[in-house]
């Protein structure tokens, strides 16, 4: 039973460790004047809108960079993840 909650703390310990070197990373996605800033833990830290953009198409706009930044994201994270050894360092 004690050996399970050791296993248990040691994979906490090791998620959080991630988690803290994804904050760290940044990935940027632009479209149309549209610019997301997120961080690897999936935050979006900025969003700049230019403010000629045709209202009819923010949403859009909007939408389509917000995907693509997370797509960024997710592959810094599996980038990231093989580094640090990959799911069976996480015991998974």
């Amino acid at each position: 039973m004690f050996n399970k909650l050791k296993q248990f703390k040691d994979l906490r310990n090791q998620a959080k460790t991630m988690q803290n070197a994804l904050a760290g990373e940044k990935v940027t996605a632009e479209k149309q004047g549209v610019t997301i800033e997120m961080n690897g833990n999936m935050e979006v830290l900025s969003l700049v809108i230019k403010q000629d953009l045709p209202k009819e198409q923010l949403a859009n706009i909007c939408r389509d960079v917000f995907n693509d930044a997370v797509k960024k994201t997710q592959r810094v994270m599996a980038k990231k993840m093989q580094e640090m050894g990959g799911l069976s360092n996480l015991g998974l």
